[in-house]
């Protein structure tokens, strides 16, 4: 996909963008989080086993989307939101092997959901800068806020300390509010134009959809992953 960014519009009075979109996809955000496998394992209802289905699946996400943020490296809008504090693979690789040993990569496949998020990472993530954005922003504000609530709940419910739960741990980010805040006043002050700002709002929409199918996915297998 060409890159769709052009003459970038006048600021409108209101509130920034960043909050824009927190306002326009807080309905899809609600929805996703509502997910019965998600509110299951955060109770401790879960096996181990299912918290490592979810990651394992998160991992495949991870790879697409960090890989193509490798590839927008000298790109002017990417560059506002790229920094490697923030990325997840390297955790991600280490709480799946401390969950399921040494040869986990032999044990993982991509579920259906995950396989058609993977497609649209594919199909946006590369060659659309603003279409990354969209996945990078709720993929890596979600860790860093509610990602810290769940990171607390895994704890408490299956005792994780530091391993089990590196995903959601951002060593070089000891403050996430000041980082946080200061990636949304560069949502707000991107070079983008009113046609990139739909156009974003609407692939968060989609992202959320998607992040809801993978749950969906796994709460179809949910009865294996229950303690008995």
């Amino acid at each position: 996909m060409t890159s769709r960014r052009a003459t970038v519009t006048e600021r409108d009075e209101g509130p920034g963008f960043a909050e824009r979109i927190r306002e326009q996809t807080s309905v899809a955000h609600r929805e996703t989080n509502e997910s019965r496998f998600v509110s299951a394992l955060l109770d401790g209802e879960l096996n181990v086993d299912g918290y490592a289905a979810l990651l394992a699946q998160t991992y495949l996400v991870y790879t697409k989307l960090e890989d193509a943020g490798r590839s927008h490296a000298h790109d002017d809008l990417v560059a506002l939101f790229l920094a490697e504090e923030l990325l997840r693979v390297p955790a991600l690789e280490a709480d799946l092997e401390f969950l399921l040993g040494p040869n986990w990569r032999s044990t993982i496949t991509a579920l259906p959901a995950t396989t058609k998020y993977l497609d649209r990472l594919d199909e946006v993530a590369f060659d659309w800068p603003v279409g990354f954005v969209a996945h990078h922003y709720i993929r890596y504000l979600g860790d860093l806020s509610g990602g810290q609530i769940v990171r607390r709940k895994l704890e408490h419910a299956y005792g994780f300390r530091t391993e089990g739960v590196q995903f959601y741990t951002f060593d070089g980010i000891p403050k996430p509010k000041p980082f946080k805040d200061a990636y949304r006043m560069r949502l707000d002050s991107a070079p983008l134009s009113e046609q990139d700002r739909q156009d974003l709002i609407g692939e968060v929409h989609l992202a959320y959809r998607l992040n809801g199918e993978l749950f969906a996915d796994l709460e179809a297998d949910i009865e294996s992953y229950l303690v008995k």
